[in-house]
């Protein structure tokens, strides 16, 4: 009896739980209040369960109607996003929107297009991906990712098409307390070469055999810009980092920029662009993701001014 279930019946179960009553239902829905209560009760007869307690002037709900609504209200909900993504794949939608996104990137701005775009494309699934130089173009050459968000890897293979994006504010930074920070003027790249520079590496072979801004011989090489940044702070050397990652610390005081020579004492600019196969052009929620991607400033003007609190910080205050 289950299999001959059907979504009006679970359709018409739901309209009388929101609305409040049959007849309000039926008003709902431009159908004959005894239309309503006899779809209800022959779904009731087709599971075995009684959904609705009539003994009051209004129906209320049993405990297993109560239960049971959860799961009607969940199916009648897969099935429309099943109609709406078919509709979407018809008219050339694609069902999966595969991203990845180079960690330099302010996840800030990947997260606010995201949340738009669950309301523009609600049938279009989307899968994100976070990885660092040559890893932000792998998943594409791959075809694992139809977009990539990449800047770190300056040269793009033949095969990728790609479109620019906002640029993202790159200063290098050391911890309050390291020597480094007490170095008056600009800093030299033979001072630099004495001290332990923190670098980010990269998990694919598309940038072996290079270095990116590397200016010490001395290194440490982290996978994770997240442990980059604890590792900075806590005055295990220097390094390069995004300016929205950095900017409450350099304004607190945790971390300090460095003036070095034949570097702006701005910072540097690091270019950020959409990639795809040039045989795999992005659909149409591609094509809006990376719209909207353009519209969203991702520099941030200015190196922040640095609170003074008159009190100097122990390592547990950084």
């Amino acid at each position: 009896m289950l299999d001959g279930v059907s979504l009006d019946q679970l359709r018409t179960f739901i309209s009388a739980v929101d609305e409040g009553s049959f007849s309000a239902a039926s008003r709902k829905l431009y159908r004959a209040q005894s239309v309503v209560s006899q779809t209800i009760s022959n779904l009731e007869e087709q599971i075995g369960v009684g959904l609705f307690d009539r003994s009051g002037r209004y129906p209320k709900l049993t405990p297993a109607g109560v239960v049971l609504l959860a799961d009607v209200r969940s199916i009648v909900a897969n099935v429309d996003l099943l109609k709406a993504r078919a509709k979407g794949i018809a008219a050339g939608l694609e069902p999966e929107l595969s991203v990845v996104v180079d960690v330099m990137y302010p996840i800030d701005a990947v997260t606010q297009v995201a949340k738009e775009f669950r309301q523009q494309y609600p049938g279009v699934s989307l899968r994100v991906y976070v990885e660092a130089l040559g890893g932000a173009m792998q998943p594409v050459l791959d075809e694992r990712c139809s977009v990539g968000i990449v800047g770190s890897l300056p040269l793009i293979p033949p095969k990728m098409a790609f479109e620019r994006l906002g640029g993202i504010t790159f200063l290098m930074v050391v911890a309050s307390d390291h020597p480094l920070a007490s170095y008056k003027g600009k800093i030299p790249k033979d001072e630099l070469a004495r001290h332990t520079q923190i670098v980010l590496t990269d998990r694919s072979d598309l940038s072996k055999g290079r270095e990116f801004g590397v200016m010490s011989p001395l290194t440490w090489r982290l996978g994770d810009l997240f442990a980059k940044h604890h590792f900075l702070l806590n005055g295990l050397g220097w390094g390069g980092m995004p300016l929205h990652i950095v900017h409450d610390d350099i304004e607190n005081g945790r971390l300090s920029v460095l003036r070095i020579e034949d570097l702006p004492p701005e910072g540097l600019i690091l270019p950020m662009s959409a990639v795809w196969q040039t045989s795999s052009p992005p659909g149409p929620a591609g094509r809006w993701f990376i719209e909207r991607l353009k519209q969203i400033p991702t520099s941030t003007s200015g190196i922040p001014a640095r609170k003074s609190s008159g009190k100097s910080r122990s390592k547990t205050e950084r």
